[in-house]
């Protein structure tokens, strides 16, 4: 098999390693360019790129898959399949067409499940209790094509989407392994996609983090995992912006209205919600280091009845 494997971040750069380390001929590999990140906006390298440097593949960074010239490049390969994974372009029906067996995609939902963006952030924020990870026909539409192969996981109480990212990560680098095996066998059996459980799966809003102690605790807990790492869930205390990193549902320690601190000890900060209370765990000032609740409540004043905002 001669692939072809488009894709960026570490979620791809995993299985763009099994498929290494099993000996697939990996004739070519596409990633996003360089872009600038972090505090000092430097530009990093994706983590697919430096795998392929690391390997002595040949790459290419294009801007767009577009242009004339990268699709003759691509034709002249004579690839079997594509292998795509958060890539972050879109293939134009003419790259969809060019590797002999098509293109097929690892996303991370259950399809039709979460098309789109942000299939792992919604499904946490959504309170579903499974994922996991559909190797996809890729066509034109927007992750619409036919069902290859799924495989199911479920979603932890504790999961956040960085840990859930991490294990969807493996398996779908092991589904990939597996649905190539399956292709060259003549046995991987495609099924066409159920439109009427279709959901949008939007890409994340920084708003969207802020937390609304309106809601209930469950899915204010929700909110705190979803955003864990990025961009972190986030109150207001006396017009400082904490960000919250870790919280727990709790019961039974007292009453109060949405927002208002009732339970400040070792344990945590409790704080009542619209219905049921949430114990705070891990908290962060602006450009101050992750605590632990206790280690904030060691310098930083906070006492039942205050409240946090809106």
């Amino acid at each position: 098999m001669r692939i072809i494997f488009a894709g960026t971040p570490i979620f791809a750069a995993t299985a763009l390693d099994a498929l290494i380390k099993v000996g697939y001929e990996i004739v070519l590999v596409l990633t996003q360019p360089d872009r600038p990140a972090g505090r000092g906006m430097k530009t990093v390298a994706s983590a697919v790129k430096l795998l392929a440097q690391q390997q002595d593949l040949a790459l290419l960074q294009p801007l767009t898959l577009k242009a004339a010239e990268i699709q003759m490049q691509l034709l002249a390969l004579n690839a079997d399949v594509m292998i795509v994974a958060a890539y972050g372009l879109i293939l134009p029906e003419a790259v969809l067409k060019i590797p002999r067996l098509g293109c097929l995609n690892i996303h991370a939902s259950l399809l039709p499940r979460w098309r789109g963006a942000a299939p792992i952030q919604r499904a946490i924020l959504a309170g579903d209790h499974e994922t996991g990870i559909t190797i996809m026909q890729m066509d034109a539409g927007l992750d619409t094509g036919a069902i290859l192969l799924k495989h199911e996981m479920a979603i932890a109480a504790d999961d956040t989407t960085q840990s859930l990212h991490d294990k969807l990560g493996l398996l779908g680098a092991q589904s990939v392994v597996e649905a190539l095996v399956l292709l060259q066998q003549g046995k991987l059996v495609s099924t066409m996609q159920d439109e009427t459980l279709a959901c949008y799966a939007a890409k994340i809003k920084k708003t969207e983090a802020e937390i609304d102690w309106r809601q209930n605790a469950e899915q204010i807990d929700r909110v705190v995992r979803t955003f864990n790492p990025n961009p972190g869930a986030y109150t207001y205390f006396r017009d400082v912006v904490l960000k919250i990193w870790q919280a727990k549902v709790v019961a039974g320690r007292g009453v109060g209205k949405p927002g208002e601190i009732v339970v400040v000890d070792r344990e945590g900060i409790t704080v009542a919600c619209g219905s049921g209370m949430l114990q705070i765990e891990i908290v962060q000032k602006p450009g101050g280091k992750k605590l632990s609740s206790a280690d904030f409540l060691a310098g930083n004043s906070l006492q039942p009845g205050d409240i946090f905002l809106p």
